[in-house]
């Protein structure tokens, strides 16, 4: 795809079309995209009932959202790589839904945040996440890579801890002082885990790491287990109702179905009136879920583009993005966005196009029908294990270090403000402070970059002598608010006894609205104290501003000229004229 052309481009199932339609696919890149989806399927088994759980419904909604929700966006987006389904930013926002509103209410969100996300994408909104610094991406990667890793910890080291802290902070010392309680078969399980993970690459094997390091984990496990030493697995984790009242252990077996979701049951249903004024108080809920998932995706693509070489089309990754959050809540499915964790296992997995996230969905769905009870043994200690493989990879430490040591000194303060408010509060906060320091930054950068010079001496510029008490000056740089009223206050200081000056503006390209105010409180101030301005050299932008303002000419005070060699002629003209002067007064 041409350059930029990728910001712009909107068409349902870009992705799909560019990888598996191009006439280059083929069964080599099928085997690697089968491969990945299901390393990364057995991943998002536990991850999807886990956050499902922790957003307040039933874990099959989880699952409901990975295999319907993960399958038509990879269909249906832009990016090629992503992986979507439920993820762990969105609890914040989910839990006050579910908790006011039930599940219905959170699906009615769901599918309001999917029309949002279409709507973005038919404006065209995809194209702004050009403007998201580098320091930024990688200072949220990083930040959420450490969540990441933290929240393995307790199931790593199999710590007795039924929850950890909302914050961060608070994780810390609850992770700390249950050390003493390690359960080492656990920590057993994990190590062997994260040893095969790291030594299985060199082998140099298709197959990745995943597959292998889940199956032996599992059956050293299961062998413990007999021995007497039991693991926590995802069948003594996990529970779920079904539909006749009983209760089963692990991963429930209920398929996706269609259903209108105000059909679903649900207490705090029977207590809603579904009519415009539930609607209207669900829409800021449905705004925030939209702007954190087009956030979060586009994220997301563009950290797989740094990790593959490939590029997404923004709108239409937000595009499927909304068309899977409409579809997912007829399903049963809750809100689905990209998963930096997830997408980045994809790519380590090697796959190649968007077949690999509906291989992943597929793995899900068949999970669901066939291997329930052997899924159910896989030891959470194992899968702990997979996530901080992960999350190093996902965090690109090797990136991060690199800025810090050569970056300038701007940038390390984004990258640490967005890392550290990842960690600290939440993503949506660190990715807007951290765009808004950039931005602060750079402007302040730019408008130092704006200078003011006395040209008077310089013989090449100017090549004839000026009449007493007239001066040259040169401003390089653009004239905007950051930086005009600095420019002008210091013209303004070294004017103070001259009778004119002469403004060389051919470095300036723009011209703000400040730059404006400013310039005019400067003719003001010469107006007053009978001081002439020359303005030569105008680019375009500052011409055309000029004009639009109504900037005209004042006899006495203001001329401009298109050149800086006219406005010397003319001042050459004045000085013949003041030195002839004496000559006529003794005649």
């Amino acid at each position: 795809m041409p350059y930029r052309v990728h910001l712009f481009s909107l068409r349902i199932a870009h992705a799909f079309r560019e990888t598996c339609l191009s006439g280059e696919y083929n069964l080599l890149q099928l085997r690697k995209d089968l491969l990945a989806g299901l390393s990364v399927g057995i991943i998002a088994i536990p991850l999807a009932m886990a956050l499902a759980i922790a957003s307040g419904v039933a874990p099959q909604h989880g699952l409901y959202t990975a295999i319907i929700g993960g399958f038509v966006i990879a269909l249906c987006g832009g990016s090629r790589l992503s992986i979507s389904g439920p993820t762990a930013a969105f609890i914040v926002l989910l839990v006050p839904i579910t908790s006011q509103y039930g599940l219905v209410g959170l699906l009615l969100t769901t599918f309001v945040a999917g029309v949002i996300l279409v709507m973005m994408a038919i404006l065209r909104l995809g194209r702004f996440i050009e403007y998201i610094p580098e320091s930024v991406v990688l200072g949220f990667t990083c930040g959420i890579a450490l969540v990441i890793a933290i929240l393995q910890v307790k199931d790593v080291l199999g710590l007795p801890l039924a929850s950890l802290p909302d914050e961060f902070i608070h994780k810390i010392p609850v992770l700390v002082t249950a050390l003493p309680d390690v359960h080492w078969p656990s920590l057993l399980v994990a190590a062997v885990t994260l040893f095969i993970m790291i030594v299985w690459p060199r082998l140099r094997l298709p197959l990745p790491g995943h597959l292998p390091a889940l199956v032996v984990a599992s059956v050293l496990a299961f062998a413990m287990h007999q021995a007497g030493f039991a693991t926590d697995t995802i069948g003594s984790r996990f529970s779920y109702a079904l539909a006749d009242g009983t209760v089963g252990m692990g991963i429930p077996a209920a398929i996706p179905t269609f259903q209108w979701p105000w059909q679903h049951a649900d207490k705090v249903w029977q207590a809603l009136t579904f009519d415009w004024q539930l609607v209207r108080s669900l829409l800021p809920a449905a705004f925030a879920i939209a702007m954190l998932g087009a956030i979060e995706s586009l994220l997301c693509a563009v950290v797989l583009d740094g990790m593959s070489g490939q590029r997404h089309s923004a709108n239409s990754e937000l595009l499927g993005q909304g068309i899977g959050n409409m579809i997912v809540p007829f399903f049963g499915g809750i809100t689905a966005t990209a998963a930096l964790a997830r997408s980045a296992a994809n790519v380590r997995a090697g796959a190649v196009s968007p077949l690999s996230a509906m291989f992943h969905s597929a793995t899900v769905f068949a999970a669901l029908l066939m291997l329930t009870d052997l899924l159910n043994f896989v030891p959470m200690a194992a899968m702990a294990a997979l996530l901080l493989v992960v999350a190093w990879n996902m965090s690109e430490a090797h990136k991060a270090i690199h800025l810090v040591k050569t970056a300038p000194r701007a940038d390390i303060w984004v990258f640490l403000t967005c890392f550290l408010l990842t960690v600290a509060l939440d993503m949506v906060i660190a990715i807007t402070a951290g765009i808004l320091l950039a931005a602060m930054l750079f402007v302040k950068d730019i408008a130092e970059m704006t200078k003011i010079t006395d040209i008077t001496q310089s013989k090449r510029l100017v090549n004839s002598p000026l009449p007493d008490g007239w001066s040259v000056f040169k401003i390089n740089g653009p004239l905007f608010f950051a930086a005009a009223d600095r420019i002008f206050a210091e013209l303004s200081t070294l004017c103070e006894d001259h009778k004119g000056f002469v403004l060389y503006l051919d470095g300036v390209t723009i011209l703000d609205a400040g730059g404006l105010a400013a310039l005019n409180k400067l003719i003001s101030q010469c107006q007053r104290k009978q001081t002439q301005i020359y303005i030569a050299d105008l680019q375009f932008q500052p011409l055309r501003a000029l004009a639009k303002a109504g900037v005209k000419p004042i006899a006495g005070v203001l001329t401009f000229y298109s050149s800086l060699a006219d406005a010397l002629d003319n001042l050459a003209d004045i000085k013949r004229m003041d030195s002839a002067l004496p000559e006529l007064n003794k005649i």
